[in-house]
């Protein structure tokens, strides 16, 4: 019988990356055993998000045989962020990405010319990585 705290444990760094996001709309709405299964059902707001979990979910198991999941993406593609204090793109990419090194590809995206001017307050969008 396979234990849930154990799968819990093992899987936590996927349940910290969901409710990392929570204040952009990601959630988990149940964490259960599906026979020999971790089951995850929740949702998050983008497919960047969806990617940042499925990152996730690799580094902790490339198999994820033990791992059962419903993770709905509600939103498009691209993940809107307002800059905040002390953040630069660097920052933003390695939230969104895991990596602070696709910085570039926002400021891109965003048509930001000098990577290193964003103001707090303003809108960007992070996009999927290609």
């Amino acid at each position: 019988m396979a234990d849930l705290n154990a799968l819990k444990q093992k899987y936590a760094p996927v349940l910290d990356t969901i409710n990392s996001f929570s204040e952009y709309g990601a959630k988990l709405d149940s964490v259960d055993l599906d026979g020999e299964k971790l089951h995850l059902k929740g949702e998050v707001p983008s497919t960047v998000i969806a990617n940042r979990v499925w990152d996730v979910i690799k580094q902790v198991d490339p198999t994820y045989s033990d791992l059962e999941h419903e993770i709905a993406t509600t939103g498009g593609a691209d993940q809107p962020y307002t800059i905040k204090p002390g953040d630069n793109l660097s920052k933003v990419s390695k939230l969104f990405y895991g990596n602070p090194n696709h910085y570039t590809e926002i400021a891109s995206a965003n048509s930001i010319s000098n990577p290193d001017l964003v103001k707090v307050g303003q809108q960007i969008n992070v996009p999927v990585l290609s």
